[in-house]
């Protein structure tokens, strides 16, 4: 018997349907016209028919712990929204065709539960059984069901569970749950490294783990510490890994500090002589100022803006983030403030001294405040013994240093140095002259301050503070008097940028080579400007704001000192002046606001 090949059906056209008298009408197209309600509605009368077991084409036999549950189904429902089951029922396997296939070693609970969000579009899970329902949709490869039980999971993470969902994520193959366990273990790496899940770690694990440059630690003693936790859980069996988790530690990011207290203290140490060893030697060539290789910093980081004056003296607060030209909102100052300073030390963010100056107030500030990344919040921390408005700080040796500055119509000399472990502020010995509106920044363990004013004059020249000597030496003077400029340390040069001569502003640049004791110009920005904020960010220095003859300044410029060229980056999103400016991690994105969280950059 012949058979004839299957015609292809073709469109069906107008002129396919017979002829009916119809009244006439004006005009002409058609109307394609949809109900919304449609798919839901079979949906509907599907369950109704699956309840009922009415054209029911399949019977699954789902067996567990020697336990079988029967379901009546329609094949089509299922294949429609699972590969799996597509495969099963279109290609050459014996299930094709068969009216009863059995599941075995999976919960019938589970595939009730799947087998309801075919007929319904609904899935409900919980703390007891999520598990198991994103362990079966894997399985049935029923990705709207896994993508559910992800996000569950993901908004219950916390320290206790997270290490053991990521270890179910990645053994079942949920790529995404896997990616948001590591994301939230990042960011939280303190306190997941203090819960007994992080202890049952393997050591190959920790040391994935600490590889990580994107962990989120405020500072590198945080991984420090979370090895040597670690080892001293189980000391007779994983003492002999301590060397190569001490290998991914960053080591040489470590403050001189720290690392000599553990040399003297740590007990593990003390048991470890070749750990012992490796560290002593970094320490030493910390000590005696050797060249260091570049310490990694962990996670990504942003430059941030605190206060400044446009007007009147501003509270805000914002980060800026090169890579994605965005800017970020950020919580408040307590006061308003301009003329501070800021650095970073340990990951947090730390203002000095500036005033309040508005048509109501005009007040010098002696505090010192922090920002926590971490947490998105500010601390207040031991007050200056002196108020100083328009100041310098650097960091040397995880000490801060206040340098010169104002209060009404003194200005200082005077320098202080605060120290984190005791929170106080203790002056050392003070600058040849008075300085207000200086550039300062630390280099090789020394501080550098150059320019400023002491009321009279404006300063074209330059000093270094030795710590370990508490003394000052004066080096060559720069070509330009400044006052209100910036100075960056950037590959072992100084740059002062702009400023201030008692007539204009400046967009001049020079650079000091320390080993030569010399200054020699530089490419100019393109602007100029003085009272501006300065930083380096990933071997570039960025210039943001300040004030000239036009006035406030929002630019925001990027210099290269391989190509020795100013670029146009973006623009603040409010003009100012007297800010201060520098850079650390980013904030955690659980502690910004949702709808602030970005801004346009442009």
């Amino acid at each position: 018997m012949m058979h004839c090949p299957m015609r292809k059906r073709r469109p069906t056209r107008d002129s396919d349907f017979p002829a009916i008298a119809v009244p006439s009408m004006h005009g002409s197209g058609y109307l394609d016209y949809t109900i919304e309600s449609h798919a839901s509605g079979c949906l509907k009368v599907m369950e109704e028919f699956r309840r009922h077991e009415m054209l029911c084409d399949l019977v699954l036999h789902v067996t567990y712990k020697e336990r079988t549950v029967d379901f009546k189904v329609h094949r089509l429902v299922l294949a429609s929204c699972s590969p799996y089951f597509r495969a099963m029922f279109t290609s050459c396997f014996k299930e094709r065709c068969a009216s009863e296939i059995t599941l075995r070693d999976v919960c019938p609970q589970v595939v009730g539960r799947l087998i309801d969000f075919a007929y319904t579009s609904r899935i409900t899970v919980g703390e007891k059984c999520v598990l198991h329902v994103l362990l079966g949709a894997m399985r049935y490869q029923m990705e709207d069901v896994a993508k559910a039980c992800c996000d569950f999971l993901t908004k219950h993470l916390e320290p206790a569970n997270v290490i053991g969902i990521a270890r179910f994520a990645e053994e079942i193959g949920c790529i995404e749950l896997h990616q948001r366990s590591r994301e939230y273990i990042n960011t939280h790496f303190s306190e997941v490294t203090k819960v007994d899940e992080f202890f049952s770690l393997s050591h190959c694990q920790l040391l994935e783990l600490i590889s990580q440059d994107s962990l989120k630690v405020l500072c590198e003693s945080e991984v420090y510490k979370a090895c040597t936790d670690w080892v001293r859980w189980d000391m007779e069996g994983r003492a002999q890994y301590l060397h190569a988790l001490l290998n991914a530690v960053h080591i040489y990011a470590l403050p001189p500090k720290f690392l000599k207290n553990q040399l003297l203290s740590c007990p593990i140490l003390s048991k470890a002589n070749s750990c012992k060893d490796f560290l002593s030697k970094i320490f030493q060539d910390m000590t005696l100022r050797r060249p260091l290789p570049p310490a990694p910093l962990r996670g990504t980081q942003l430059i941030y803006v605190a206060g400044g004056y446009q007007q009147h003296s501003l509270a805000s607060m914002e980060a800026y983030d090169p890579r994605g030209n965005v800017w970020l909102k950020l919580t408040d100052m307590a006061t308003p403030c301009s003329g501070l300073a800021a650095c970073a030390l340990f990951g947090l963010l730390y203002t000095v001294g500036g005033r309040n100056l508005s048509l109501q107030n005009n007040t010098e500030s002696s505090a010192l405040c922090c920002y926590n990344p971490m947490t998105n919040q500010w601390s207040q921390h031991a007050s200056l013994n002196s108020p100083r408005n328009r100041v310098g700080v650097g960091v040397v040796d995880g000490s801060i240093y206040a340098v010169g500055g104002s209060q009404g119509s003194t200005h200082h000399s005077t320098v202080e140095r605060w120290d984190p472990e005791s929170n106080r502020w203790s002056f050392v010995c003070p600058m040849s002259v008075a300085r207000l509106g200086a550039g300062v920044a630390a280099c090789g363990g020394a501080l550098y301050v150059v320019g400023g004013f002491d009321g009279q004059n404006r300063w074209d020249t330059a000093e270094k503070y030795q710590p370990e000597t508490s003394t000052w030496q004066q080096l060559a003077p720069m070509s330009s008097i400044r006052s209100g400029l910036g100075l960056v340390c950037l590959n072992s040069y100084l740059y002062a940028i702009g400023g201030y001569d008692g007539r204009s502003q400046l967009s001049s640049v020079e650079r000091y080579n320390i080993s030569r004791n010399l200054w020699e110009p530089r490419a100019s920005m393109q602007h100029s400007r003085s009272a501006h904020g300065v930083t380096d960010y990933q071997g570039r220095i960025f210039v943001l704001g300040g004030f000239n003859q036009h006035g406030f300044l929002s630019s925001v410029e990027c210099y290269c000192p391989d190509n020795n060229e100013w670029t146009y980056i973006t623009d603040m999103p409010v003009g100012r002046s007297g800010m201060g400016v520098a850079v650390t991690m980013e904030p955690c994105p659980g502690s910004l606001p949702e709808k602030e969280e970005e801004e346009d950059g442009t």
